[in-house]
């Protein structure tokens, strides 16, 4: 006759080694998840913070201008993406405030009285020709880099600050040209006010 004890030890003999796999233990994983979970959120929290801080520093900058009711012929016209504004020289300092560091589709419209900044799913702005301080090709700006002379980038001022506001063309080869336009209508602009003095 077998006995239960026999038997136990007739199958430990048998096996060898192995052994049934581990149960697996939900109260430590479901731990470990909602720990991960807390850390993604106050990651994002800590980042949706910084960007109202932002937004606080940059309150001084006034309302963004609009876009006249008659700015006269388009000299030049782009599609392409915004990638953001920045402090003049700082290409990692966005500026937040009234919507400026909200990237989007664009199309721009040169005129001689300035630049009209059309978004889509953002608010658009005019940059005045006498507020144009010039353009420039560029590879990077609030946090976006590109290859060389990918990016077109405006610079001009408002509220006392001079801003670099990022754009890029559908087509690339068209920033050249608009480099040269911008710098002219920006160079008029700027003899016209010392002619003025």
């Amino acid at each position: 006759m077998t006995t239960p004890a026999s038997l136990l030890a007739a199958v430990t003999a048998q096996g060898d080694g192995k052994h049934s796999a581990k149960v697996t233990d939900w109260t430590d994983r479901i731990g470990w998840i909602v720990g991960l979970l807390l850390v993604i959120g106050l990651v994002y929290w800590l980042m949706r913070q910084g960007w109202q801080w932002r937004r606080t520093l940059q309150g001084g900058l006034p309302e963004l201008p609009q876009a006249p009711a008659q700015a006269g012929p388009p000299l030049l016209t782009l599609d392409g993406r915004y990638h953001g504004s920045t402090t003049s020289g700082q290409w990692l300092d966005r500026i937040v405030a009234h919507g400026l560091g909200v990237r989007s589709k664009v199309t721009l419209t040169l005129t001689e009285a300035g630049l009209d900044v059309d978004r889509t799913g953002a608010p658009g702005f005019f940059i005045p020709a006498a507020a144009l301080r010039g353009a420039r090709l560029d590879r990077a700006i609030a946090g976006k880099v590109l290859p060389e002379g990918g990016l077109l980038v405006v610079v001009w001022e408002h509220g006392g600050t001079l801003i670099d506001s990022g754009f890029r063309s559908e087509r690339a080869a068209e920033h050249p040209q608009w480099v040269a336009r911008v710098d002219a209508l920006a160079g008029e602009t700027l003899h016209d006010k010392e002619g003025a003095r």
